[in-house]
């Protein structure tokens, strides 16, 4: 196969995608924004360490508003119009990010809290003999 042919970027397809699911994972070091199709298939991503944040910067709200902005720009051009919110984590980035999708003009059909809660699971570390 030619080099021409195999090197065409099969991965920014130009799909119209009317729905679509925002998972964001707010840990206390990062903020992880993922845009997903109803399937579950990976449309678009950012986090606050890849738009350039370094460090204790990544745990910023600013840095996940940055994020969610990055995240969201291409569904724009690809036409998505409504999305479900799925919020993950305690991190301080959570309201920031949820507050720049709203901002972004895409009508939201819910917002849901997925964060893992154990139901008294595995048993705690032992404290601590300073």
């Amino acid at each position: 196969m030619p080099k021409s042919v195999r090197g065409i970027n099969l991965r920014k397809n130009k799909r119209r995608l009317p729905k679509g699911v925002i998972h964001i994972r707010a840990s206390f070091n990062n903020t992880i924004v993922t845009v997903t199709d109803i399937r579950g298939q990976v449309v678009s991503w950012s986090s606050a360490g890849a738009c350039g944040f370094k460090g204790a910067k990544k745990s910023t709200p600013f840095a996940a508003q940055t994020a969610a902005e990055n995240a969201i720009r291409p569904l724009v051009d690809q036409g998505m119009k409504q999305v479900e919110v799925m919020i993950s984590g305690p991190g301080p980035g959570r309201d920031t990010a949820l507050r720049a999708i709203r901002r972004s003009g895409i009508l939201l059909s819910f917002v849901r809290d997925v964060t893992p809660m154990p139901h008294n699971g595995c048993r705690p570390p032992r404290r601590r003999r300073v």
